[in-house]
This record gives C-alpha cells, sequence and structure tokens, in this order.
C-alpha cells in the first residue's frame, strides 16, 4: 500500500480526493495547513480557518484516515505575504495561489508528507498528470488541463516541477464539478454541499486593500484620465530589421506623463490598483466606466481610460526574463532563437489564445495572434500544447 497525504482544506474537492484514494485502496492521511492566523485583516468576524479545519476533521473521521494540523504560517509569511507586499510596492501585481502552489504545498507541504513516510502528496486540484515512458527508463512527467473546462486549475500549478510532479497525485482531475458533488452527497460527507473559499489562497476572506494598508501606508495621489486619441496609441509602426527589434517595440508599453490626460479623482495610494481594474475607483460622471491602464508608484499617478476597449489595455507582446522563466517540461525548453506555437493565457479562466513563443539570451517573447487586454506585470503567463501545460514565466 502506497502511503498519500492529502490536503485537506475542509472543502469538497480535497474531501472527495481523500474518499477517492481510500477507495482505490492507498494509505491516506489527511493533514490540514493552517497557514495564517493574523484576525487583524479578515474582512468579516467569521474565522474560516478554525470552521475550515473543523471540517476537514469530521471528513477524516467519517473516512476513518488519520488527521492532523501543520502549522506553515512562519513559512506562508516569508514566502508568500511578505513576497506579495514587495511586489506590489515596486508596482507589480503578484499571483499568490501560483505561489503558494509552488512555495507552500508542493514544497514545505510535499517534505513535510514525505518526513511522515509518504510516497506521494495529492491535493483537489482540477488538473490531471500524464507519464510518458523514456527509452532510457526514466519518466517525463506532463500537468494537463482538468476534464471540467469551468474548473481546470493547471494555471496555478504553472510553476511545478518535474520533481513535484512526480510525488503528486490529482484524483479529481478527470471529474467534473457536479460529479465530485454527487459522491460527496452519496457517501455523506459534510463538505457536499459547502461553497468553494473565494479567499486568498489559504488565508481565507482577506480585504486586500485593508491587507495591503498593513505595510504598505496609504498615500494621497491623483487619478488622470488619458483619451483614446492620446499621441500614444497613434505611434507609426517602423521598419524592423529583424523579428526581434519588432518584439522589443510591441512589448514596450506606453509611458504616460501627468499632462497626457486630466486629473479626475483622488486615490490613497497607487500600489494598491492593478491594470485593468474598475473597481475602487469612484470617479462618476465619465461616459463609460473607467479603466486603469497603467500605475506609476513611485510619482504616485493612476492612470485611466475609459471603457474596455480603450488602446490604453491593448497589446499583443509579453516579455519574461530569462530569471523568471519555468519549464514544466525541460525537455521542450526552446533554446536561443529557437520559436514555439503555443496557446497561452496571462491569468486564470482565460480562454487560451493563439501565440508564438520567441527565445532570445535574457528571456522569452509571448507573441499573441490577437492583442490581449490588461497584460500585468507580477502575473503569469502559462503556455500550452494541446491540454499540458509545458512553462510558464513571470510577466516582466
Amino acid at each position: 500500500m502506497k502511503k498519500v497525504v492529502v490536503g485537506l482544506s475542509g472543502g469538497v474537492d480535497s474531501s472527495v480526493t481523500a474518499y477517492l484514494l481510500k477507495e482505490q485502496g492507498y494509505d491516506v492521511i489527511g493533514l490540514f495547513m493552517k497557514n495564517w492566523h493574523d484576525d487583524s485583516v479578515t474582512i468579516s468576524e467569521e474565522c474560516p480557518w478554525l470552521e475550515d479545519s473543523n471540517d476537514a476533521l469530521i471528513v477524516a473521521e467519517k473516512l476513518g484516515i488519520p488527521f492532523q494540523t501543520v502549522d506553515l504560517s512562519v513559512e506562508y509569511k516569508e514566502r508568500i505575504v511578505d513576497y506579495m507586499f514587495n511586489e506590489y510596492e515596486k508596482g507589480r501585481t503578484p499571483n499568490p495561489d501560483v505561489l503558494c502552489n509552488r512555495e507552500i504545498k508542493f514544497d514545505v507541504f510535499l517534505n513535510i508528507a514525505l518526513q511522515l513516510g509518504a510516497d506521494y502528496v495529492a491535493t483537489g486540484h482540477y488538473c490531471r498528470k500524464g507519464t510518458i515512458k523514456n527509452e532510457d527508463g526514466t519518466e517525463t512527467y506532463q500537468l494537463l488541463s482538468g476534464k471540467d473546462p469551468n474548473k481546470d486549475q493547471s494555471y496555478f500549478l504553472c510553476q511545478l516541477s518535474q520533481e513535484q510532479l512526480s510525488k503528486t497525485l490529482f484524483p479529481i482531475g478527470d471529474l467534473l464539478k457536479p460529479e465530485v458533488r454527487k459522491i460527496a452527497a452519496d457517501n455523506n460527507l459534510i463538505t457536499a454541499d459547502k461553497k468553494d473559499s473565494q479567499g486568498l489562497c489559504f488565508i481565507g476572506k482577506v480585504h486586500l486593500p485593508e491587507f495591503l494598508q498593513q505595510k504598505l501606508k496609504p498615500k494621497k495621489g491623483v487619478i488622470v484620465e488619458v483619451p483614446a486619441n492620446a499621441e500614444q496609441f497613434s505611434v507609426n509602426t517602423p521598419e524592423f530589421n529583424n523579428q526581434r527589434d519588432k518584439l522589443i517595440f510591441q512589448a514596450e508599453k506606453p509611458v504616460y506623463s501627468k499632462t497626457d490626460g486630466k486629473v479626475v479623482g483622488e486615490h490613497q495610494g497607487a500600489h494598491y490598483f492593478t491594470i485593468g481594474q474598475r473597481k475602487g475607483l469612484n470617479v462618476g460622471g465619465t461616459k463609460e466606466p473607467l479603466f486603469v491602464i497603467d500605475t506609476d508608484v513611485d510619482k504616485n499617478i493612476i492612470y485611466t481610460g475609459q471603457g474596455k476597449s480603450h488602446p490604453g489595455l491593448y497589446r499583443n507582446t509579453l516579455f519574461i526574463k530569462e530569471d523568471e522563466l519555468h519549464w514544466v517540461r525541460p525537455d521542450l525548453a526552446l533554446k536561443l532563437d529557437e520559436t514555439m506555437e503555443v496557446r497561452a493565457r496571462i491569468r486564470y479562466r482565460q480562454p487560451l489564445q493563439q501565440a508564438t513563443l520567441y527565445k532570445v539570451e535574457n528571456g522569452l517573447f509571448v507573441d499573441f495572434k490577437d492583442k490581449q487586454s490588461a497584460i500585468t506585470e507580477g502575473q503569469f503567463a502559462a503556455w500550452y500544447l494541446d491540454d499540458e501545460l509545458i512553462g510558464s514565466g513571470v510577466i516582466s
């Protein structure tokens, strides 16, 4: 019997994960990760992790598997929370869920599981793992999208390595969400009808601006509205000597100054806002809603444009620096000057878009066939061949 440690989060997906593995004959242990207990920044009075750990315990008892809670709050603060503050301070928008998987669930948590003698860890992610047998007897692991197109979570795992995948199981990846709920209901698991959690990975109902205000002090600045006919959007495309120069040109985002538009309001800190954001600007009187098209954290200015088709929101090309480039499949990694046709996304739930990868000496360009809205620094771009996620990187 192979031993598997399941990250029991107190939700329906991980509950059914544990149930299925037990049915398949694995020796299953349930572990609840307590990652955060600073109650000063949760929105509501309820304490989500207490309720969740209680539900996880009830599920473990029902399934007759051993259960314990591990406190990872020190590692979580160092690796996720501090990183988030740091990125927001630089004017980038991090993705805590991607990081939480790379740094916590499939690193700190995985190591705890291995110390407990586990062969694998398992999570309730909607994705699948494939295995390719190589001629030399080794195996290459594939990260495949989940069967449920509405729930596919492969994007959140885009930073996993071969080593991490080799020790991981995704038992619900072939199921649809309603099937998962039915299995839970048929087996009287308390989590069968529990709503999906919406908070930050394992923090619960955190209100991001309030959370950020702990470290990043509010600082009054202006909101500038840039018109759609500003000169930045009517630049003539020059003739290029080579593809690389063209990509550099396309990946450059416009540079704005206060005089490019009119001041339409005030804000409490440019680092609380992200490109593409509409809510929280509190500026009325415009024909169409305002969207953030850029933030300048040094000068503390937010640049906005009217309507979701404003040209300031769109571009074709993004760049990823070499040290922020990751191949889930190192055997498919591009060498210098090589290209690859892929489908890619720049945020969770975005339908996959046709794109071409271009490898250059200091990183990688992702050139989309169609212009993309709100390409945001600090977020992850991930690329696929068919339904396999093969690589990702931080948008620079």
